[in-house]
């Protein structure tokens, strides 16, 4: 077999949505991948974890080869990867690996791919940008939270997304976006990634929305900060 009709033959046969679970050792991880090829010929992808309220997250360092695939889940915990190999019943199975533990994993395609598009960041509106601040508890751990965003004279807004528990996060803003009423944030540090989305009531000068953490969420409202005057 020419190495053309072995891609054409792996990419007719990867290419799909797939369905199924990780056996991690007293639960099991419910898993659904979509995988694609782009106009390019790239691979592309996206993934939900139901378990861990992941929903579309992109897929990176996607490698096929001759009945194989491997890629790693963004925005998940631990960013989890997946090895696999196409079994001759048409079922996907391999190592699951998340934050130095490994488990087995068993797909099966059910249709279609039906690749999330990765999103991007966008400027906002001049009422969103400043400094805002807010409380909440996440596993009944109190948390602090100040977000900053800023327009630049050209191109999508920055942000900067800190959190204070335990000790002080300054997280890395991966996406920040504006549509309507909503905003969202998405940030990420040491493999946990944070989304943060929430509507802006401007005669209460808040943003009301919910910060979540893989499955958890709790509800976070962004006052604006005090001012503070410059020292003498």
């Amino acid at each position: 077999m020419g190495l053309g009709v072995m891609f054409l033959a792996a990419g007719a046969l990867l290419s799909g949505r797939w369905e199924g679970a990780a056996q991690i050792p007293g639960r099991e991880v419910r898993l659904i991948i979509d995988l694609a090829q782009d106009d390019r010929g790239r691979w592309i992808g996206s993934a939900i974890l139901p378990g861990f309220g992941v929903k579309g997250a992109a897929l990176k360092d996607v490698v096929v080869g001759d009945m194989s695939v491997g890629f790693a889940i963004t925005g998940a915990l631990g960013v989890p990867t997946l090895k696999g190999l196409l079994a001759p019943d048409g079922t996907l199975s391999g190592d699951f690996e998340q934050a130095g533990n490994i488990a087995r994993f068993f797909l099966r395609r059910v249709g279609p791919a039906q690749v999330e598009p990765p999103r991007t960041s966008t400027r906002v509106r001049t009422e969103f940008e400043g400094s805002w601040q807010g409380e909440t508890a996440l596993m009944g751990n109190p948390i602090h939270a100040r977000l900053a965003l800023a327009n630049p004279p050209e191109g999508a807004a920055s942000a900067e997304f800190t959190i204070v528990g335990r000790r002080e996060h300054n997280l890395e803003v991966d996406v920040v976006a504006q549509e309507g009423d909503l905003l969202t944030v998405e940030a990420h540090e040491a493999g946990a990634t944070f989304i943060y989305e929430g509507r802006l009531h401007a005669g209460a000068n808040e943003v009301r929305g919910a910060l979540q953490e893989g499955p958890i969420e709790a509800p976070l409202i962004l006052s604006r900060a005090p001012v503070t005057a410059p020292k003498p």
